[in-house]
């Protein structure tokens, strides 16, 4: 019975079934009708057990009538009927319950907070490299983790509480005005009043359990931040700023609370003022049309506990409501991150890239990063098949978007990129990339072991084929004599939060490996060699060239010396292509090159070049 109800919702069985919409209730349905029977049985159980809470006050009336009335000595005789009559509470309701817990906990506790994690996961993850630079890492992860049992627990909150509640209540309402119409006017009062009260509280409730959410959120963005770059905090001794930065987050999350806080304290204020009016109307009633004649005992023994439970309830609503606002208040965070449209999308029908040459052309390539301003305007490009080609210029000169653009992390405003003839924009964009290799400065690595981030350049790869490609990289004397904090040792040794066990260059051979190991047709260098020193770098210059026969090659480089011997050198100047030629055509020219040259290696080896 566990088993079956554990296994009713797969929470990872597939990806997710389309992208999760932008609004707060269809977000909620986008999650909600793949587990909508479970939400079903608990609806129906919820609505049997208030059903029989509001029946023992009854029960209970109807039995002391029968003991008050009945002959002492008498009461085997009627055991039979009482026993029937409680049966619908001491053996249905328990059996219900046990019924909704067992949904509740083993069905949709876990199950659900994870389908919400892991598709909100896998579709976050499909999103453009764009959305990833503009928020923070620990800060997608924090709201991912809190919208799946927020959402969740929302939900069964309010089964649990308000759903409970209103068909309790209508339960009692209905057995009051069966005992006299009248008693049943201070119940409907009573949730009139209390429901106003809800409306005039609960949307500045639910603004409040926003700014919460958000304040939350941006003390996890802060102290990510912080420990991510702890290094860089401790090597310029600022952790008094970091201090203020936290804290300053926490002391708006701290009033943010206060005020959220303040509104319940309103609404308990309020709750008790009503419960109490509510009580003494129904007390006196129940007094006076007793002294009437018109209540028979078993209705003056249920009316008290009847109407007691309604004020309990009430308490225990109040804080409930408060937590579902909370989690609907994470849920809306999220949200935004989660439900946020990916910018850059296969077509429909979208093609396998077919790489005969690996020629690459760019035509009349507009791009602006979506500022008024443009980096590229009617760029045009054509790089030959197996051409290895040098692009060059200063920072922000439009080198590695240029590469950018070829791997499809962005699109370009307008123009096309094709390699052999084929648009990449129809092209889907995992067989795009599995063409291309790209080593870049950035070092970092999966936490994972060793092989486990060389052979992601190939995962069928053997561990032969691994080796062999930590040695073209001059990785394998190195690896061999890793050992992490576990100790694992060579191949099998974790390498750290992104790497961190291991210097630049350790990571930057690693790096180099992979993409021996994925033999890409197109090979895409940027800043390759960056944080090698001169002696390693020339040693993997040598197996870079290597790497790059029979390859349509792309090196991105600031270090003229490293590219002058390619078939060609191309200039690029804040998005425009002012140059491109050999090397020492290029410097003939004395142009944009010429000048980057002389900036670099001094104007005596500028006058030999040209001279020779």
């Amino acid at each position: 019975m566990f088993k079956a109800a554990e296994n009713w919702i797969k929470p990872t069985i597939s990806g997710a079934p389309g992208a999760p919409p932008q609004g707060l209730l269809r977000f909620y349905w986008f999650f909600l009708r793949q587990f909508r029977w479970p939400i079903v049985v608990l609806l129906v159980s919820g609505l049997l057990v208030a059903v029989l809470d509001a029946l023992v006050p009854a029960l209970i009336g109807w039995i002391v009538r029968l003991v008050t009335e009945m002959p002492r000595g008498s009461l085997h005789s009627h055991l039979p009927m009482i026993v029937l009559a409680a049966a619908p509470i001491v053996l249905l309701r328990p059996a219900i319950s046990a019924a909704y817990k067992l949904v509740a906990n083993q069905a949709i506790a876990a199950n659900t907070a994870n389908l919400v994690r892991w598709q909100s996961y896998w579709h976050v993850t499909r999103q453009s490299w764009s959305f990833f630079q503009s928020d923070f890492a620990g800060r997608l992860t924090s709201q991912i983790l809190a919208t799946g049992p927020a959402l969740r627990d929302s939900v069964v909150m309010s089964i649990q509480t308000i759903w409970y509640a209103l068909i309790y209540g209508a339960s009692a309402i209905l057995l009051l005005a069966l005992a006299d119409v009248w008693l049943a006017i201070p119940t409907i009062l009573w949730f009139a009043a209390f429901g106003a009260i809800l409306a005039c509280v609960l949307p500045r409730m639910r603004q409040r359990s926003r700014e919460m959410s958000d304040q939350r959120s941006l003390v996890t963005g802060r102290m990510v931040d912080t420990y991510t770059n702890i290094q860089t905090i401790k090597l310029f001794t600022r952790p008094s700023v970091e201090d203020h930065y936290v804290r300053e987050a926490l002391d708006a999350h701290t009033t943010t609370h206060h005020k959220l806080l303040g509104l319940q304290t309103y609404l308990s204020i309020a709750l008790s003022i009503l419960n109490a009016s509510f009580l003494l109307a129904t007390g006196s009633l129940t007094i006076g049309l007793w002294d009437r004649g018109r209540l028979a005992v078993n209705e003056l023994v249920m009316i008290p506990p009847l109407c007691w439970h309604i004020v309990t309830m009430s308490e225990s609503i109040i804080q409930q409501v408060a937590s579902i606002f909370e989690n609907i208040g994470a849920v809306q965070e999220g949200m935004r991150s989660i439900a946020h449209p990916v910018q850059i999308n296969d077509p429909e029908g979208a093609r396998e890239l077919q790489v005969r040459e690996g020629d690459v052309l760019f035509r009349n390539i507009r791009f602006n990063y979506g500022r008024d301003s443009g980096l590229f305007d009617k760029l045009n490009l054509h790089i030959a098949g197996k051409e290895k080609v040098g692009l060059v210029g200063g920072s922000g000169s439009g080198k590695s978007t240029l590469a950018h653009l070829l791997l499809r992390f962005f699109d370009p405003t307008s123009g096309q990129i094709a390699i052999d003839g084929q648009d990449i924009a129809s092209i889907s964009q995992e067989s795009l990339r599995s063409h291309i290799s790209m080593v870049t400065q950035d070092t970092s690595l999966l936490h994972r072991s060793i092989v486990e981030n060389i052979r992601y350049g190939s995962p069928d790869a053997t561990d032969a084929e691994v080796v062999a490609a930590a040695q073209k990289a001059h990785a394998h004397d190195f690896i061999e004599r890793v050992t992490d904090w576990k100790g694992r040792r060579g191949y099998n040794a974790h390498v750290g939060e992104r790497g961190a066990k291991l210097s630049g260059g350790q990571r930057q051979r690693i790096l180099i490996a992979r993409v021996f190991l994925k033999n890409a047709p197109i090979l895409i260098l940027d800043e390759a060699t960056s944080s090698l020193d001169a002696e390693a770098e020339a040693v993997i210059h040598e197996q870079l060239s290597e790497l790059m026969n029979d390859k349509t090659a792309i090196v991105i480089t600031h270090k003229l010396s490293t590219v002058a011997h390619l078939d060609r050198l191309v200039v690029l100047d804040r998005g425009r292509l002012v140059e491109e030629g050999t090397h020492a055509d290029l410097l003939r020219r004395r142009g944009r090159y010429a000048e980057l040259w002389r900036q670099q290696t001094g104007e005596h080896k500028l006058s030999s070049a040209t001279s020779g």
